[in-house]
């Protein structure tokens, strides 16, 4: 049996904090719109955690960003660490007063944000999110594009909509329903996120720990005030998967040896890593955004924030056209800017950290590397130059042409 739901002006896939976020937006412009998703609700599966201080501006303009902050915490040190030789080097971004609006990033688990989001849709009766509702294929003309779904019980629902957000992930069955190409590489190994309930600050621990080294590299950070971190490291791909849980203890002796057996394994989660970018971002009423779209290692957290920068051009843009303010040929420049950008600035910079982190084998590099380290630590102008690196994966506003961090007083 097939439902035939109501006209949607804006179908979302993918409930997801870029999902959300277009969401969000979309319902406080007044259009209606409805997300779904095949999972029964938010996913707590170790996933991103932060927020670098470039992508507080957008969320402060929906109304969320006090919230998340409540629920998070403001971080501004970070520390790297060479794992063969111990130099320790840290330096801080709070020198980022005064010259932005919010000098400091946020650490908060994406679930977290994603339930802060919802939480707020409660308040837009034209928004609805469907769970167990799995996208199955689409067909769109000039006038619309037609979505069917599919519930767990094997029960069909069709969704008419003027216009379609694909923002379900790297594996994106929108995308593949477009027949779009998701060209680019996947890394050889495989990356091991891990939530571990451990109190490590009076160990040393900055909030932000970078290990450099080609065998034991690894971020560890801190997710919460009630001693949650994350440590997320690399092995080779060809070790047996389902054995993973077996290499974490040896891993964190080596990693984190300071505390022992003083942990609590939560969760974790093996995951190969890809850089890739979709062959367009928009085909006809559909467009994409977030992992969808495009795909990179999370060695900076340059993922959500890359997608977050998707969403605050999209929903505006897409509110502009819905009501007649804009022509949606402006969808051909959010898909080519978002693409470039990805491709010439957010991909190659995750590259980049990657390879300093897990592959600093050759010590001439490491050295090169480490030397604009110390520059950073010593340095204030040039770490404010190379903290602004984040706003560049920004793209101006479709509509007014400007940026949501506006009066950024550094040159």
């Amino acid at each position: 049996m097939t439902n035939i739901e109501n006209t949607q002006e804006v179908l979302i896939v993918g409930a997801g904090p870029v999902g959300l976020v277009c969401a969000l937006g979309l319902a406080q412009a007044g259009l209606k719109c409805t997300v779904i998703d095949e999972v029964p609700g938010v996913v707590h599966s170790p996933r991103a955690i932060v927020y670098h201080w470039s992508v507080l501006a957008g969320l402060d303009r929906l109304g969320i960003l006090n919230q998340a902050i409540a629920r998070g915490f403001c971080k501004t040190d970070y520390s790297y660490k060479v794992h063969k030789s111990g130099e320790t080097i840290s330096w801080d971004i709070g020198a980022l007063k005064g010259h932005v609006e919010f000098p400091f990033n946020i650490h908060l688990p994406q679930n977290i944000l994603a339930e802060i989001i919802l939480e707020e849709l409660k308040n837009y009766p034209d928004v609805s999110v469907d769970w167990e509702t799995g996208f199955v294929g689409l067909e769109q003309d000039g006038d619309g594009v037609t979505v069917n779904a599919k519930k767990p019980d094997g029960s069909e629902i069709t969704y008419k909509a003027d216009w379609v957000i694909g923002a379900d992930g790297a594996r994106s069955p929108v995308r593949h329903a477009l027949g779009l190409p998701f060209d680019g590489t996947t890394w050889e190994h495989r990356f091991v996120a891990t939530n571990i309930r451990a109190d490590l600050e009076p160990l040393g621990y900055a909030r932000s720990v970078m290990l450099i080294d080609d065998v034991y590299g690894a971020v560890v950070v801190k997710i919460n005030n009630d001693n949650l971190w994350r440590c997320t490291f690399a092995e080779k791909a060809d070790l047996p998967e389902e054995s993973v849980l077996e290499r974490i203890p040896e891993m964190f002796a080596n990693i984190i040896p300071e505390m022992g057996d003083d942990y609590e394994l939560v969760q974790y989660s093996p995951y190969r890593m890809h850089q890739r970018a979709a062959s367009s971002f928009r085909k006809g009423r559909v467009m994409l955004a977030g992992d969808a779209a495009h795909s990179t290692n999370p060695t900076g957290g340059l993922g959500l924030t890359s997608g977050l920068f998707d969403s605050y051009i999209l929903y505006e843009a897409l509110a502009a056209i819905i009501k007649g303010q804009e022509n949606e040929s402006i969808l051909d420049k959010y898909s080519d800017e978002r693409r470039r950008i990805f491709l010439e600035t957010t991909s190659p910079r995750a590259i980049e950290n990657c390879n300093f982190l897990y592959h600093s084998g050759d010590l001439e590099v490491l050295e090169k590397n480490l030397q604009n380290l110390r520059r950073m630590a010593n340095d204030e102008p040039f770490m404010l130059e190379k903290t602004l690196f984040t706003m560049s994966m920004e793209t101006p506003s479709l509509i007014t042409g400007l940026r949501t961090n506006e009066g950024v007083k550094i040159a």
